[in-house]
């Protein structure tokens, strides 16, 4: 690691731990030049397959697409980001782990909706709505009436807690 000070390599190793999300390192150095200490932050990198689009066309992976797409389902809603990066990194983890070089797009989608809904109900509504093309009020009532069979993210997390309580 150069020196971000006078540009030196020799740089030694003072300090690692693992930062809040426990998916990179934290390294405090000194270099050996100039004496002067930094901090760096190292992630691992994920290879990530081709994106196939429902028009048969492809693409590279973007990552900020999927960070934007579940933003917006979240906006204005009680989460913190903390929970929504641990909802990305799980999505992230599971299309870099794709058995194959190429990922259709709707994988992806179903992969954030399976995150979403254990989550925040409205929030998987509003990405449900964008992804699958809601077009009419029939759409939003059939999903509702799904989503109102199915135990709301509180619930579950109380059964969980009842169940540890036990």
């Amino acid at each position: 690691m150069r020196c971000p000070f006078c540009g030196s390599a020799e740089t030694k190793v003072i300090d690692s731990r693992f930062n809040e999300d426990s998916f990179s390192v934290k390294r405090r150095r000194e270099c050996m030049a100039c004496g002067a200490r930094f901090n760096t932050l190292e992630t691992s990198e994920l290879s990530y397959p081709r994106v196939i689009k429902t028009d048969g066309s492809s693409e590279i992976f973007n990552e900020t697409k999927v960070r934007r797409g579940v933003n917006r389902a979240f906006e204005k809603r009680k989460i913190t980001t903390d929970q929504i990066d641990e909802l990305l990194q799980k999505v992230l983890t599971k299309c870099s782990q794709y058995p194959s070089k190429e990922i259709p797009s709707s994988a992806i989608g179903e992969a954030i909706m399976s995150e979403i809904i254990l989550v925040d109900q409205v929030a998987y509504l509003r990405f449900a709505s964008v992804y699958l093309r809601f077009d009419n009020v029939n759409s939003f009532t059939k999903i509702i009436e799904n989503l109102e069979k199915q135990p709301s993210p509180r619930m579950i997390k109380n059964q969980k807690k009842i169940n540890i309580d036990e």
